[in-house]
């Protein structure tokens, strides 16, 4: 589905950006409206923040064409906005939290959420995949999505270590944390980082344990007055067995 790398990007088509197009006005509304802001102002993340229906479709637009088959109807879509300048300190975010952003691109896995005053990080949403569709034009250094070339299998087999012994339906419960910030150490030293700019009606299909992030905010680099804006879909699965299953 996404090869040896973990994700691809698919062309745009005129029934991707017909999507776009129907896609763009719940956006703006949506950011209008918006108060969760992150970073100084220049991060929007935006959960489930789009009015799709249960297929992706917006109004009276089309479904987003090119989406793997989906385990359950598809959720409301992530909205994730950047502006210039991302990413700044915001308040309430740590000092090493703010550099690991700045220098390693804020990398995680979707999914691995932290928990508790410590942010200790249990498997709670075992996605399928991940699908991206550019909403604006942008320059390639605003702020692009970053991935860690092969890093899936990395995360796989660190991962599938620290769950081994345990049935699936316990892995909500199982503190992940030292297994996956060790993974996430190999992939640094072995997996090459790859930014991938997008265009309105491009698609980014990532494995679901693909490492992957945002970059800084390159200088002049340009983008709308509304920002870099980029949907995501990220269904979960109905068994948690198949998040470690490879394909």
């Amino acid at each position: 589905m996404v090869g040896a790398a973990g994700f691809t990007v698919a062309p745009a088509t005129p029934a991707r950006l017909a999507w776009v197009a129907a896609a763009l006005p719940a956006a703006r509304a949506a950011l209008a409206k918006g108060t969760d802001w992150r970073c100084g102002g220049t991060w929007f993340p935006g959960v489930d923040a789009l009015p799709n229906d249960a297929e992706g479709r917006i109004a009276d637009g089309p479904a987003p064409e090119g989406l793997p088959a989906t385990p359950r109807p598809l959720h409301p879509a992530q909205l994730s906005v950047t502006r210039p300048g991302y990413p700044k300190p915001w308040p309430g975010e740590a000092e090493a939290a703010f550099g690991y952003r700045l220098r390693r691109d804020a990398a995680h896995l979707d999914g691995l959420l932290p928990v508790g005053p410590d942010r200790r990080r249990f498997l709670r949403e075992p996605h399928a995949w991940i699908a991206g569709i550019a909403l604006t034009p942008a320059d390639p250094g605003a702020a692009p999505l970053v991935a860690w070339d092969g890093s899936h299998r990395v995360m796989r087999a660190a991962l599938a270590r620290a769950l081994a012994g345990h049935a699936p339906a316990d892995w909500h419960r199982i503190d992940l944390t030292e297994a996956y910030q060790a993974a996430r150490r190999e992939v640094f030293a072995a997996c090459p980082r790859r930014e991938i700019p997008l265009e309105p009606g491009q698609m980014v299909l990532l494995h679901r344990l693909v490492l992957h992030g945002i970059a800084p905010w390159a200088e002049g680099a340009g983008a709308p007055p509304e920002g870099r804006m980029i949907a995501y879909f990220r269904p979960c699965l109905t068994d948690p067995a198949d998040w470690l299953a490879a394909d």
